[in-house]
């Protein structure tokens, strides 16, 4: 079979993006959908939609998943686990890492190629700058299939472990929605305050935008235990969050999410970290709460 042919199960934002993308590079794309009307934009400039899942899978070697989790994939793919023998089968649908494993076991066990994928943009950058794959699996499999793969996005190899590129999806996707909220709680408050968000997004810009250098000063110092309080100390990030849960809270807004970076910074200064770093809270955070 063509290298320049693929099936793409999913057709969400994200998966009618990769299928946008290859019928623009001028790929044999088959595709199959839930609902199949949402196919009809793509085989309306080319692709071809299958009547069913083991058509789908039928139709090329390589198969793309783009779904909402690995139960979507079980509920999909377990129409046809015959169809699957000889398959190579690129999952690109989020999970934890544990769930990974067990689907990549699932699948080899139905005769077919497996990689984890965990793709770091939003679909309307997928194949554009910067964007970036995730994958764990059998580098060979990958090796094989780069030149296809890297239509959609760079391809990063972190292992053979197929749940390593969902571990390094879900820490990326853990800075993600923590910013997002802190920004969010933010806009809250100026909002309570009669400021926009317009107003405060050229320095919440400028404060992001520092971050790198925090993360590169301090990351060395974690991977060393290097928690001396010799730039900043817990006690000064203590106060400090405390005033922002106070201002929120005077604004009449819910201030939940630094109330709980405050009482994290509390449980370290209870145990003793006071004239650390408030980076000595990785410490507490490697053991689960009580």
């Amino acid at each position: 079979m063509s290298k320049q042919s693929l099936t793409l199960v999913g057709l969400g934002p994200m998966g009618s993006a990769m299928a946008e993308a290859y019928l623009a590079r001028g790929y044999e794309v088959t595709v199959w959908n839930r609902t199949a009307s949402k196919a009809e934009p793509l085989v309306a400039k080319g692709a071809v939609l299958a009547p069913t899942v083991a058509d789908a899978l039928a139709a090329h070697e390589l198969v793309l998943l783009s779904l909402t989790d690995h139960q979507a994939m079980y509920a999909v793919l377990g129409q046809a686990t015959e169809a699957l023998k000889g398959r190579t089968v690129v999952n690109l649908s989020s999970d934890t890492p544990a769930k990974s494993r067990e689907a990549a076991d699932w699948v080899n066990g139905h005769g077919a190629a497996y990689l984890t994928g965990g793709v770091t943009v939003p679909p309307h950058r997928i194949a554009g700058p910067g964007a970036l794959t995730f994958y764990s699996g059998p580098r060979e499999v990958l090796e094989e299939h780069r030149a296809t793969l890297e239509v959609i996005s760079a391809a990063d190899h972190r292992g053979e472990d197929q749940g390593l590129a969902a571990l390094f999806y879900q820490l990326q996707l853990d800075i993600f929605w923590t910013s997002l909220f802190s920004w969010l709680h933010a806009v809250a408050v100026a909002k309570a305050n009669g400021i926009s968000a317009a107003d405060i997004l050229p320095y919440a810009s400028g404060t992001l935008a520092s971050m790198p250098d925090f993360l590169g000063f301090y990351t060395p110092r974690l991977d060393e235990g290097n928690f001396a309080g010799d730039v900043e100390r817990l006690s000064m990030g203590l106060a400090s969050i405390e005033h922002v849960v106070e201002t929120g809270l005077d604004s009449g807004v819910d201030s939940s999410l630094p109330t709980a970076v405050l009482e994290l910074l509390r449980r370290g200064f209870d145990a003793g970290r006071a004239e650390d770093s408030a980076t000595s809270i990785v410490e507490l955070l490697k053991q689960a709460s009580a």
